[in-house]
């Protein structure tokens, strides 16, 4: 049994890559909101167990987004940043995530 519990644990450290520490992201802290990168395939339910399992917090929805990168220029060499895939995690009133502390 402890096996299995640790396969599903690995699978939620692979959902969520990092959290979103910006200003933006803050002060939608103040409302009940944490915004974190996760993989380009993850889906809204894989999101939310994740983060369920994890943080040990009720998660109430999960919006999530794709910001296409940005083609920029480096020491005169062309190139493309990746895509990248943010989840926007709304808890449950009296739940908290302190980000900063770490997994």
């Amino acid at each position: 049994m402890s096996s299995a519990k640790a396969t599903i644990e690995a699978r939620h450290y692979d959902v969520i890559v990092a959290p979103v520490i910006t200003e933006k992201a803050t002060i939608a802290s103040e409302l009940n909101k944490v915004v974190f990168k996760v993989r380009k395939d993850a889906t809204k339910t894989e999101i939310k167990a994740a983060v369920e399992r994890l943080f040990d917090v009720k998660v109430e929805a999960v919006n999530t987004l794709i910001r296409k990168g940005k083609r920029k220029v480096f020491k005169g060499v062309r190139g493309q940043q990746s895509d990248l895939k943010k989840a926007v995690v709304t808890l449950a009133d009296g739940d908290r995530i302190d980000i900063t502390t770490g997994l």
